[in-house]
């Protein structure tokens, strides 16, 4: 009576392995180790830059982690890391002067829309050295990388490129804008630090801290964080007065200047 059970058993047990092959078939890929994705966690060691009479710049550290990073591009350099901080935008003018009958004068002028008034960078390497594939489009990374769109400029490319040029060599040379090629370190595997320098003249305003990952050259993640640059004192006190109440602000500053001139004639009269 028990003879009929081996054959029962045998045919619900390949019943089973019929019905599991095709459910493991239909895994998809991508859902195992090698393909999980990479993430990306930045910091800042303060929300807020004061500015006072006393400022004469900061810098400003940006701590970040990688997550489900591969040992192996790891182990030989593949992962790339890129910081910068972006100021407020706003249009900026570069205007040409040339001499006109033995006067200097302004001749030709160029106005880019949008564009950060200052913008400081660092990287792991210098940006030319990362690897980047042919079908990757170009990012907006780094100071040559910047959009410089001209607002109703008629002429050529050439004189857009110089007006161009100029104008990075004129923020380089003011500080407002600055780079630092290694400025990027990893303190450990999937740990790393970034410096960025804050130059004295740096505007208030909602800056914004931008982190980029590259892996053989491609970018994979992107993180944001706001860091906002504050006047304090006497100076967020004059600034609040001559944009809320400017008539008021103009009577005290001319009463100043009449004060200040009369006691400099009196103090320096001669007899």
């Amino acid at each position: 009576m028990r003879m009929p059970v081996v054959p029962c058993l045998f045919a619900l047990l390949l019943t089973g392995l019929c019905n599991a092959l095709p459910a493991a078939a239909q895994v998809p890929l991508g859902t195992g180790p090698s393909s999980i994705r990479e993430g990306l966690e930045i910091g800042t060691s303060t929300s807020e830059i004061a500015i006072t009479s006393e400022f004469r710049g900061a810098d400003l550290t940006v701590f970040g982690a990688l997550t489900n990073a591969d040992e192996l591009f790891l182990a030989i350099g593949q992962y790339d890391v890129v910081v910068t901080l972006e100021g407020p935008r706003d249009a900026a003018t570069v205007r040409r002067k040339e001499r006109v009958f033995g006067i200097w004068m302004n001749t030709q002028s160029v106005t880019f829309e949008q564009v950060p008034e200052s913008y400081s960078m660092a990287s792991t390497r210098p940006l030319e050295d990362i690897p980047r594939s042919p079908s990757a489009p170009r990012m907006a990374v780094g100071i040559e990388h910047l959009a410089l769109s001209p607002i109703g400029y008629v002429g050529n490319a050439l004189s857009v490129a110089e007006f161009r040029e100029a104008y990075r060599r004129l923020k380089l040379s003011g500080g407002l804008y600055q780079r630092d090629t290694a400025g990027v370190r990893f303190v450990s595997p999937s740990l790393f630090r970034a410096t960025l320098r804050l130059p004295a003249n740096v505007p208030d305003g909602v800056h914004v801290v931008h982190a980029y990952l590259f892996k053989s050259g491609e970018l994979i993640l992107q993180r944001d964080l706001p860091l906002r640059v504050v006047k304090t004192g006497l100076e967020q006190t004059i600034t609040d007065a001559a944009h809320q109440q400017p008539l008021l602000y103009g009577l005290v500053s001319v009463l100043i200047a009449l004060v200040t001139g009369w006691g400099a004639s009196v103090l320096f009269r001669r007899e």
